[in-house]
């Protein structure tokens, strides 16, 4: 079976390799070694100032930024299951919770986050997705990150970029929490968060919030490499595997322009046969396709090709399917899920079979120029 959710990703066979040792103690020199070496990478992945590696799912990530970053009031920007994920962790803590909704293949404008920040003094922090995983949708993170330090720098940004770490370059210039999740792009199972904070993060944390989401505790003892409580030991072995596979086969530079050429073409060469891309504006992360058979090409792809991707949640639910970009994919990997996907439209009588998507997959994947953002 070829998993194609866009999280959990396939964990590569050389990675549960390492993750199948003897177990090891986390409080010993022989993990610390491997913590430094992973935070190493890590602060080269994420460009931030600190980083991170909490034993939790990027959910315990999102409340553990909220809650230490946000002291009043947050606006969180609802497009989607996970945008609207940060305003239910703010009410659940107490906080006050400013919500801009859009439908979940709508992006949020920067304008209306300014306009909200305008009207509201009491705002300290602002939640947004990079990839709102939800409808597959890419908000403007880094533009309304600028803008609205430009109105007040003090103003916490919280980017939940679960399905954008390890996808794209980000720049967090401007970006004071970046959260990332073990199971999307990093290709290890769940329960790994990882985040990367900004010296002014750091500063507003101060002594921390709460117990086991302290961040202070984890700034402290992650720096001398280990953890304020029990270390995720074997997914970090995991990890550190992961990162060096990637510097391996050339790099984050690389990992970015294939994942980029890989989504490219995929949506190309699923608009080529005739199917919607259905957010306004596509995240790397994923294609996300909505279709009156979305339910019986999805269950077509399982039990007769061998691919498992995602469908719909809630009111999308058997009205989209989303194919995951993230990770090392093979091209042959991708052409098989496409073609497959023809296939299955000749049988539902929408098409006459021409090899049209596996055609333009290739062609776009090894010819399309990348644009200087998408390297």
């Amino acid at each position: 079976m070829l998993l194609f959710t866009p999280g959990p990703t396939p964990v590569p066979q050389n990675v549960r390799n390492a993750m199948s040792g003897e177990t090891m103690h986390h409080r010993t020199p022989e993990f610390e070694a491997i913590f430094e070496k992973t935070r190493t990478y890590l602060f080269e992945l994420l460009a931030t100032d600190e980083v991170l590696m909490i034993a939790s799912s990027g959910t315990g990530a999102m409340e553990a930024a909220v809650t230490n970053l946000c002291s009043n009031t947050l606006l969180s920007v609802n497009s989607g299951k996970f945008g609207e994920r940060f305003g239910k962790i703010a009410l659940a803590h107490g906080l006050k919770n400013v919500e801009i909704k859009n439908e979940w293949d709508t992006p949020v404008s920067v304008e209306a986050v300014v306009q909200a920040v305008k009207a509201n003094n009491e705002i300290d922090a602002i939640a947004v997705q990079i990839s709102e995983s939800a409808g597959g949708l890419r908000h403007p993170v880094e533009e309304i990150a600028e803008a609205v330090k430009a109105i007040n720098p003090n103003i916490m940004i919280i980017a939940d970029g679960i399905t954008a770490v390890g996808v794209e370059r980000i720049d967090v210039t401007n970006i004071d929490a970046i959260i990332a999740g073990s199971q999307k792009a990093l290709m290890l199972p769940p329960g790994l968060a990882i985040l990367g904070l900004s010296n002014a993060a750091i500063e507003k944390i101060g002594a921390g919030k709460g117990y086991y989401l302290n961040l202070a505790s984890e700034i402290k003892k992650q720096r001398q490499n280990t953890t304020a409580y029990t270390a995720a030991t074997t997914l970090i072995i995991g990890l550190l595997e992961v990162l060096e596979t990637i510097k391996a086969q050339g790099g984050f530079g690389v990992l970015f322009c294939n994942t980029a050429r890989r989504a490219k073409a995929t949506r190309a060469a699923l608009e080529a046969i005739g199917l919607h891309s259905y957010p306004k504006t596509p995240a790397l992360s994923m294609t996300t396709i909505d279709d009156k058979d979305a339910s019986k090409i999805r269950s077509a792809l399982k039990e007769e090709y061998g691919v498992n991707v995602a469908g719909g949640q809630d009111h999308l639910k058997g009205k989209i399917f989303r194919i995951n970009q993230m990770g090392l994919i093979e091209p042959y990997e991708s052409i098989w899920v496409v073609n497959a996907i023809e296939l299955i439209l000749h049988r539902l009588g929408r098409l006459e079979y021409a090899g049209v998507a596996s055609k333009v997959y290739n062609e776009t994947y090894f010819k399309t120029a990348l644009t200087k953002k998408e390297i």
